[in-house]
């Protein structure tokens, strides 16, 4: 104690004699807390090619976040200040670095213009709260529960792109996310309710809730690690390479074509083998759905595919998309071709 008090009186007095450096007592921690971040970010900058040691960097958050919960509360009255402190910013941290890491993969397999944008926003601003401290530390001291609601975020997002690179079909990927997700919380609920078997009860019957839910949505997630890499419209396909790529033409251009070819390039991690479709829209209405050969990872710059539409109405004219689906209905990406009349 007396030590923790004479460091606090040292660092006074250092602000005092330099009064020009007050805004580090608000945003000092902050700023290290997002160097440190970006530092975690830098470590696994090749993302999915540091699995191990990503699901190693899991195991921590939730260990220290969640498991230990508990005993950090349990010991902030009985501990010095400053290393209660110090403790409760290395979650934060682990937390911070872990959010960054998930950042870019989400925003490569995010449409931004569609319902999957949803999960981005919410890892967004989830780094943004872990990163500027003072905010983070208001929030928690009025609802406390906003922590847990982190790690969940965490973990959820975490497992949706840890499964596909583990082989789990997709088709189960939601409900082993969402339950498991769920159930790790359960260390952490038993310090709000009465007994383990309660907390237990409520985990079980959220982890149902959440499985439920996710398997009615599944176009509102990103389908991690999957994401478009190249999308255009052409007027052919040679060698798996689009001909007269384009994505404005006339009306009569696309007449004098006869059809229009709709070229995708999706990047999918080795092993991983998934059926998608191609829909194609027509100013918002589905013009028809083409079944592809199923996408296998690990092909550099993306599997390559495509599909062609001869049946172009008696006027062509509008916004044409075709949309590349799972066969779970996961938005994958978009491509757009505007048809102009003269």
């Amino acid at each position: 104690m007396k030590q923790a008090s004479r460091l606090r009186t040292a660092c006074d007095g250092f602000f005092q004699r330099h009064p020009r450096l007050d805004w580090a007592k608000t945003w000092g921690i902050s700023i290290v807390s997002l160097v440190s971040g970006l530092g975690t970010l830098l470590v696994f900058r090749r993302g999915l090619e540091y699995f191990p040691l990503f699901i190693g960097y899991l195991l921590l958050v939730w260990f220290a976040g969640v498991v230990l919960v508990d005993t950090r509360r349990g010991l902030a009255g009985r501990m010095p200040r400053a290393l209660s402190f110090a403790i409760d910013y290395t979650v934060q941290t682990l937390l911070h670095g872990l959010l960054l890491f998930l950042l870019p993969i989400y925003y490569a397999s995010t449409t931004l213009c569609s319902g999957n944008v949803w999960l981005l926003m919410l890892l967004a601003a989830a780094a943004v709260l872990t990163t500027l401290d003072p905010l983070y530390r208001a929030v928690l001291a009025r609802a406390p529960w906003v922590e847990i609601g982190l790690f969940w975020v965490g973990l959820f997002a975490s497992l949706n792109v840890a499964f596909p690179l583990i082989g789990v079909g997709s088709e189960w990927v939601f409900a082993l996310s969402g339950g498991i997700s769920i159930l790790a919380l359960f260390p952490a609920a038993q310090q709000y309710l009465r007994s383990w078997w309660e907390a237990l009860l409520h985990v079980a019957l959220g982890a149902t809730v959440v499985v439920t839910c996710l398997g009615w949505v599944p176009e509102w997630l990103p389908p991690v690690p999957l994401y478009l890499t190249r999308g255009t419209f052409a007027k052919a396909i040679d060698h798996l390479e689009p001909v007269e790529p384009i994505a404005q033409m006339s009306r009569e251009e696309l007449r004098a074509w006869g059809r229009v070819v709709a070229f995708t390039a999706i990047s999918a991690p080795s092993g991983l083998n998934e059926p998608i479709y191609h829909v194609w829209r027509k100013d918002r209405r589905i013009m028809g759905q083409v079944l592809l050969t199923a996408i296998r990872g690990g092909r550099p710059g993306g599997f390559r595919t495509y599909s062609w539409k001869a049946d172009l109405g008696a006027d062509p004219a509008g916004e044409w998309w075709v949309d590349v689906r799972t066969v779970h209905g996961q938005l994958v990406g978009r491509v757009r071709l505007e048809v102009t009349a003269p």
